[in-house]
């Protein structure tokens, strides 16, 4: 097989593997692996630009990494003045069009067109006019590595960062073939993550409350399946905590519509400040005036306190008129919990109970044997049914 067919194989290879990915980071790691394998590389990273606090971000290394290396690293981050390749000649060579081209490095110094590496204190390097930056090169030598290929990528006209695939010390060295091909890996690479972030914002959207920008109901019912195979698997506290917005009708009856959502607005602000005291808390909105928390790990008296929090803090809102909150939890006497559906159905009735108690404070279920038989008990009449409707339409 051909060079160029090699290559073609390892352009659509590389296309299909970023299709494929599920979420960023494996998007990421797909385009790495793809790019090092594709030019006969030992390591890649992809990074981007971070305008804001001015800085180069590494999201992924892959292949073989380096002592200190992580493959999805928290804080790797580069000041790009370091590299302001990265921000000054590719925005003086592309921003009018046209396509950024990679350029080769070596642990000695950068490479010019005929391959080899050119003095230390050149202006070039791989021929197209990018300073010569010490950084990368020092970094190769710390890290053993021989060479690399610099490819920036470009998505909807900007630059968002580069991609960069190494070889080992005693490795032939990138020529300039191989930059043109990593130029051609970093437009598929750039198509990739502009799927990817198309395919993350709809996943936000489906999972996100447009009003309040909590979660919602399909997001609480998958993460408290989870959770409760978690409870199953490992004995891990499981709360769910119930809420509904008094008073809510009125409002909108008598002020209208525009203050009635500022009010949801503010009401899930304070649940979602006060679910920031329970670590690893989901906040959500379920729908119209009803909200949750949906609680794994602390114990049941935690978040029983916080939700008392939650109930004061909800009293001293304007136009409102205090919440009605119920709570399950795994961590009290509550029987088996065989399913998501029987949590949720002792944290509604739980709420139910509040509500019809008139209750400024949380109502348990197991800490109040009513609320237990509430839950277990047929629904009498159709508010009761839709009250206590379950984890699932």
């Amino acid at each position: 097989m051909g060079g160029e067919d090699v290559r073609l194989r390892a352009v659509v290879s590389l296309a299909q593997s970023m299709a494929a990915a599920h979420t960023p980071r494996e998007s990421w790691r797909a385009a790495a692996l793809g790019a090092c394998e594709a030019l006969g590389g030992s390591f890649a990273a992809l990074s981007v630009w971070e305008r804001g606090p001015g800085r180069l971000r590494v999201l992924v290394n892959a292949g073989e990494r380096a002592e200190g290396e992580e493959e999805f690293p928290d804080e790797e981050t580069y000041p790009v003045h370091e590299f302001p390749e990265i921000t000054e000649f590719l925005h003086e060579r592309w921003a009018g069009g046209g396509e950024p081209d990679a350029w080769v490095e070596t642990a000695d110094g950068p490479v010019g067109e005929d391959g080899a590496a050119s003095d230390a204190k050149s202006a070039g390097a791989g021929g197209h006019g990018t300073g010569y930056y010490h950084q990368r090169v020092a970094a190769l030598r710390r890290r053993r590595r021989g060479c690399c290929v610099v490819a920036p990528i470009v998505l909807h006209g900007r630059a968002w960062g580069e991609l960069y695939v190494a070889r080992p010390v005693g490795e032939p060295v990138f020529g300039r073939e191989d930059a043109d091909f990593a130029t051609v890996l970093a437009a598929v690479v750039a198509a990739g993550i502009s799927q990817t972030e198309r395919l993350e914002e709809v996943r936000k959207l489906a999972f996100t409350d447009p009003l309040t920008g909590l979660a919602n109901r399909r997001l609480v019912d998958t993460r408290l399946d989870e959770a409760v195979e978690r409870h199953h698997a490992d004995g891990s506290v499981v709360s769910l905590v119930v809420c509904d917005l008094n008073g809510l009708k009125g409002v909108n009856d008598t002020l209208g519509h525009a203050v009635g959502d500022r009010l949801l607005e503010r009401f899930g602000s304070v649940l979602s400040r006060c679910g920031a005291m329970l670590p690893g808390a989901l906040a959500a909105r379920l729908g119209g005036d009803e909200f949750c928390l949906l609680v794994v790990g602390p114990e049941a008296d935690e978040v029983i306190r916080v939700a008392t929090e939650l109930c004061d803090r909800a009293s001293e809102l304007e136009h409102g008129d205090g919440v009605a909150c119920g709570i399950a939890s795994t961590g009290d006497p509550i029987g088996p919990v065989v399913s998501a559906r029987r949590l949720f159905r002792l944290a509604d009735a739980a709420q139910y109970r509040a509500k019809a108690a008139r209750s400024t404070k949380p109502v348990v279920a197991g800490r109040d044997g009513e609320v237990i038989r509430l839950a277990d008990s047929p629904p009498k009449s159709a508010h009761d049914r839709r009250r206590l409707r379950g984890s699932r339409p």
